[in-house]
């Protein structure tokens, strides 16, 4: 579960050790491995033309900028329990909208920060747009939200339930 206000990053326990986990990694193994890379790629010679040290580098910087947003996302971090099954949407949540009040046309997405981000559900950021709308709803509720063009659309939450991964 995840839901940022006023810089507070608020995750479950699983989530916050995940994440420790992946540091721990990237500041440590992961430096030493990229360092062993950049060094063999800087004795091929002319570093202008060489690009196996160009592609080391820039993967470097990559997980420098992974490590400083880990830093500052555990630095934010408040463990606390898994969403409820209670039927309000907050973060953490897997909701089932339908568009426009037609039942049909439905979609179905973890409300949650991009961190739990995968293959397996669509997520939807609790800041984004849609997120902003339906954060705080209950299922049966009806929830407006605003487009890129600056309209308006309605939304009709059927279901939220916990994410169970």
């Amino acid at each position: 579960m995840t839901q940022t206000s006023d810089n507070v990053t608020w995750l479950t326990q699983e989530a916050y050790n995940k994440l420790k986990e992946e540091l721990a990694y990237l500041s440590g193994p992961a430096r030493t491995e990229i360092a062993a890379k950049i060094a063999a790629a800087r004795e091929e010679g002319d570093l202008r033309e060489n690009g196996g040290y160009h592609a080391a580098k820039e993967e470097q910087g990559k997980q420098e900028l992974r490590v400083r947003q880990l830093t500052q996302l555990l630095q934010n971090a408040q463990v606390g329990e898994a969403s409820a099954a209670d039927g309000v949407v907050g973060p953490g949540m897997v909701v089932t909208i339908a568009f426009d009040g037609d039942e049909d046309d439905t979609m179905t997405f973890l409300l949650a920060s991009r961190e739990y981000a995968s293959d397996d559900i669509e997520t939807y950021s609790p800041q984004s747009p849609l997120g902003l709308g339906v954060n705080g709803k209950n299922a049966g509720d009806d929830a407006e939200y605003e487009l890129p063009n600056g309209k308006k659309a309605m939304v009709k939450i059927l279901s939220a339930k916990p994410y169970t991964g």
